[in-house]
This record gives C-alpha cells, sequence and structure tokens, in this order.
C-alpha cells in the first residue's frame, strides 16, 4: 500500500521505503491539524498568519478569558487552512494554575469530524 504523505517526525520505515508514510486521510487530516495548533503565527515562512500558537498559551496566566481566546484562535485557523474539517468540541485544561511555576502545562482535546467522509477522530495536545 502506498502511502498519502510523510509521517512527522521523520522515521526511517524498511517495509515501504527510506520513511513512514501516513496512509490515510485521517491520518493526514490529523497530523495536519497537530501542525496548525502547535505553529506559532509568524513561524511559517510565507504565510504569517498560519498557526494557533498553543505553546505561547503555556506563559499567559490561566483564566476564562485564556481559554476563550485559545478557543477562538483555535476555531479560526481551522475555518481559514482546514475548512473540510468541523470541530464538535475542543475542552483546554490549563494546568499552570494546579502546577508549580516550573512545570506548567497545557492539555487541549480536539474532537471533529472530517466533512467529505464524515469520520470522526479525536486529537489531544498535551504541552509541558
Amino acid at each position: 500500500m502506498a502511502g498519502i504523505s510523510v509521517k512527522l517526525p521523520l522515521a526511517t520505515d524498511k517495509q515501504y521505503g527510506v520513511y513512514s508514510l501516513n496512509k490515510t486521510f485521517k491520518q493526514v487530516t490529523k497530523q495536519n491539524l497537530k501542525h496548525l495548533l502547535l505553529t506559532i503565527p509568524g513561524e511559517r515562512i510565507m504565510d504569517t498568519n498560519f498557526g494557533a500558537g498553543l505553546i505561547k498559551a503555556l506563559f499567559e496566566m490561566n483564566t476564562p478569558e485564556l481559554n476563550g481566546s485559545i478557543d477562538s484562535r483555535i476555531r479560526k485557523q481551522v475555518k481559514l487552512y482546514m475548512p473540510y474539517i468541523k470541530i464538535e468540541d475542543i475542552r483546554i485544561s490549563n494546568a499552570a494554575g494546579s502546577q508549580t511555576f516550573e512545570s506548567p502545562g497545557l492539555s487541549v482535546t480536539i474532537r471533529y469530524k472530517i466533512a467529505s467522509t464524515n469520520e470522526a477522530d479525536l486529537l489531544d495536545i498535551s504541552i509541558k
């Protein structure tokens, strides 16, 4: 079976060639969504608006406004760059309030559907 795209991070795969591959549209979509969320705006050359910048939220105060801002950023970025995804639910847990200053954390769980295939999936990102 051939692949659709290279799986990131890069890893060798002796069965299919030099690199491991994403073999389904569902895998490609999940990988692309993860990269959209983790990319900091301005980091991508030629498209400085790309990215939700979740990593930057680690160093912000844990407030209800922060969670609302993260939710809004995610929905805006997905609507712009991945309109074939329908977000069903976003759960944000900012562990900074319960952790020490040395170990803040952020957890984002997104439940979504791929419109063309009607497949549901879940992306869980934890940043520490």
